[in-house]
């Protein structure tokens, strides 16, 4: 289903995985570029953008998600300290209510 020359390709969005598979086949060099875009019916500077992003972002995929001991105790902390509010906050509120209880009577 290629466009006709002069009609403009539809708007699609791809998901990651796709991205990679076209750059993939494409870095493979199997077929001509030109021939890969009409496989996919992508414009060849959308393959190129995609080469550039892949190109300046791809170490990402093989940096560690680990999160240092540091990180682990301040996110630990940051949990303890909401709970804290969360306690806090709810004997506030029922203060609050006993206090306007009061003045009702």
């Amino acid at each position: 289903m290629a466009s006709r020359k002069g009609e403009p390709m539809k708007y699609r969005k791809w998901n990651p995985k796709t991205k990679m598979q076209i750059l993939l086949e494409g870095l493979e060099g199997k077929i001509p570029l030109a021939e890969l875009c009409n496989k996919y019916q992508i414009r060849q500077n959308l393959y190129y953008y995609w080469l550039k992003e892949f190109q300046t972002k791809g170490y990402k995929v093989f940096e560690s998600e680990k999160q240092t001991k540091k990180e682990q105790k301040l996110i630990e902390e940051v949990k303890k300290l909401k709970r804290i509010i969360a306690e806090l906050s709810i004997e506030l509120k029922k203060t609050e209510l006993e206090l306007n209880e009061g003045d009702e009577q």
